[in-house]
């Protein structure tokens, strides 16, 4: 063992674990109705300074493992997060998250959400094959459904969302939903790097852009103190999204999203290499 959500509202979604994340994981809020925007003729591009990489150990190449983050709103503690990467049969992948709220209202009520997504990694690429989503709280529970069909290009989801998210979405090689971003941007951090990805998922696109600092930065996540890389998302959300990564661990050690009402952390607690 190495030491170190969807929000969890009725109509907003701040984890983008994605998020992680963003991510997230996203269940679709009043801010991110619009229509899809227009993607770039490359879905995923990383420019970095020349001199980057070699200061900076890259997370190597997929393996298992399982992590577990205490999850909080406004300082208050919500209740815990887990992130799975688990090795399927014929070179494929599948990455799980699960947020359980156990404090508060949220914690009376029993909200649970739980997102998997299925993909392959051909010339290393992250690509997506099927997404399932499902939250439950009190005597209710809502399912959404994704295939990535790539012979066809097109992207689909079926259940529990509106009727305008459920029509065909065009792909582009690149493109990835949340959870896989998250993955990608542990990939492909260096620091000074502009990372941009086109993200698709639930019957919408976007580009996505984020920003790395050019420094380390000090952090103390869970009584443990590292030095991180700050690991901005400055466009292509209507919230703000804020990882700190270290080197060589496969998640982000602490995930921090603002939107207009509140504050929610995701602060490491542990992970182990499955």
């Amino acid at each position: 063992m190495h030491g170190p959500a969807d929000q969890v509202k009725p109509t907003s979604a701040p984890l983008l674990l994605a998020a992680l994340l963003a991510a997230a994981c996203a269940w679709p809020s009043a801010a991110q109705q619009a229509a899809p925007a227009t993607a770039p003729a490359s879905a995923s591009t990383v420019l970095a300074p020349a001199s980057a990489t070699a200061a900076w150990t890259a997370v190597p190449a997929l393996a298992p493992f399982n992590a577990r983050y205490r999850v909080t709103r406004d300082g208050k503690e919500l209740g815990d997060a887990t992130l799975n990467l688990v090795s399927l049969p014929d070179h494929r992948w599948r990455i799980d998250l699960r947020i359980e709220a156990t404090r508060g209202l949220y914690g009376i009520a029993g909200l649970d959400m739980q997102q998997s997504t299925v993909f392959d990694t051909p010339n290393d690429v992250f690509r997506p094959l099927s997404q399932s989503t499902v939250r439950k709280a009190l005597f209710t529970k809502k399912q959404v459904t994704g295939t990535y069909d790539w012979a066809k290009g097109l992207a689909q989801w079926t259940g529990d969302l509106k009727k305008n998210r459920r029509a065909p979405v065009p792909l582009r090689a690149g493109d990835m939903n949340g959870l896989l971003i998250n993955l990608a941007l542990l990939r492909d951090v260096v620091p000074g790097a502009t990372l941009q990805y086109r993200f698709v998922e639930y019957g919408r696109a976007k580009d996505q852009q984020f920003q790395v600092s050019t420094a380390r930065e000090p952090q103390v996540v869970d009584d443990l103190a590292y030095q991180a890389l700050r690991v901005d998302r400055v466009r292509g959300g209507g919230d703000s999204t804020t990882f700190w990564v270290v080197e060589a661990v496969p998640t982000p050690i602490r995930i921090v999203q603002v939107d207009d009402e509140d504050t929610y952390e995701l602060q490491l607690i542990d992970y182990q290499e499955a």
